[in-house]
């Protein structure tokens, strides 16, 4: 059911100039999603249409009158026109009203994790590199679909620019351009008065992307060190090349349980040092659904203790939150070490099957919960990262 559903939606992505059939989309999974935007209302001085359905149909609708969307091939298509479809899903949950206002802060980002996990369970698109690509490709225009009005006001708009666009990295389909793409089709797809000053923003935007020339491609750091100099503010100089003084790295894993951590370590640096969450849980009694404070203080204290002897390990743990780990990396950027960042990946059932043969396993529920707030780690988190499939 999960592959028809995403299949009935792509055959209803227009792709040639033909119009959009709403009514065949009420009849998909989209249905109860679109009953949340249509009673998800917004601020009537930028949104005249006031629902978030309607909003989104409009959007939408502009996108495809676009020509760069006219002329872009069917996976450019097909990805723009979803990240259209769930640029604004994130309001259902953001929303509230303030003083007679209504405000919906951080709508972008918790709307490209819910998008994900509609993609990943409903769709089906996980465990394979290709629906991964389309995937991830929505899921970041979703996630900074808003910012490139505010570049204009933003006093380190070139670095986030930079940020955004590196992820062209890890996902080759995703450019800076579509980014730019759909939220011209955002701002014409709304009934306010401000809709030629967003636009002199937009194109603001695009010209100190294109001057940093990384609208179509990344941009051509030196080497990792100096990239990731650059991403923390160490540095102001893009273009400069330095010498890394890092002693060794640290790998830190990413991904849900039953993906396959321990299997990967394995096979790929059976002679690393591992500090594992699950052993220590289970070495200290305490099971995944119980508080987790004595299991994660007694693995810093582990990993601290080979930082300082500056030996290589690798943290194995879900670390599904950019939160999560910014916090780890940090501490192993500040004793010294590199850090490559390892997200892996496999087919939900599949995922489902492993964890259920582990001796530790988790809850269904408590996986359902993780991939409803996972984040796949961005290029500029660590020196390196890598996703894989397993």
């Amino acid at each position: 059911m999960k592959n028809k559903e995403a299949e009935k939606i792509l055959r209803l992505i227009p792709t040639s100039g033909e119009k959009i059939e709403w009514a065949a989309f009420e009849n998909t999974v989209m249905r109860p999603i679109f009953s949340e935007m249509a009673r998800t209302e917004q601020n009537p001085v930028y949104h005249g249409e006031i629902d978030v359905l309607s909003h989104t149909k409009m959007v939408c609708e502009a996108l495809i009158r676009e020509s760069e969307y006219q002329n872009g091939n069917k996976k450019e298509k097909t990805a723009l026109f979803l990240a259209a479809l769930f640029h604004d899903i994130g309001k259902i949950k953001c929303t509230f009203l303030d003083e007679g206002i209504y405000r919906s802060p951080n709508h972008a980002r918790i709307g490209s994790v819910i998008t994900r996990e509609i993609l990943w369970r409903d769709f089906g698109f996980c465990g394979n590199e290709d629906v991964r690509e389309l995937r991830e490709t929505v899921c970041q225009l979703v996630r900074y679909h808003s910012f490139p009005p505010y570049a204009m006001s933003d006093a380190d708009a070139e670095r986030k620019i930079l940020k955004i666009s590196s992820n062209g990295e890890l996902i080759r389909s995703f450019s800076f351009s579509q980014l730019l793409l759909l939220e011209k089709a955002d701002i014409l797809g709304r009934i306010a008065e401000d809709t030629e000053e967003s636009l002199e923003k937009l194109a603001y935007c695009r010209m100190l992307a294109d001057e940093i020339g990384c609208t179509e491609k990344t941009f051509p750091f030196a080497d990792t060190f100096s990239e990731r100099a650059y991403f923390k503010g160490k540095t102001e100089w893009k273009e400069q090349s330095l010498f890394s003084d890092a002693w060794g790295e640290v790998i830190l894993l990413s991904g849900l349980p039953g993906t396959g951590k321990d299997t990967w370590i394995s096979k790929n640096f059976p002679e690393l040092s591992i500090v594992s969450l699950d052993d220590i849980r289970k070495k200290l009694g305490i099971l995944p659904k119980e508080n987790q404070g004595r299991v994660i203080a007694a693995g810093y204290e582990a990993a601290k203790e080979l930082l300082r002897k500056k030996q290589p390990f690798i943290w194995n743990a879900t670390n599904i939150t950019s939160k999560m780990r910014g916090a780890l990396i940090s501490l192993f950027e500040d004793y010294g070490a590199s850090v490559k960042t390892v997200f892996l990946e496999t087919e939900w059932e599949e995922q489902l099957r492993r964890n259920a043969e582990r001796e530790a396993r988790v809850p269904v529920s408590a996986i359902e919960r993780m991939l409803g707030k996972l984040e796949l780690p961005e290029r500029f988190e660590s020196e390196r990262v890598v996703w894989e499939i397993v």
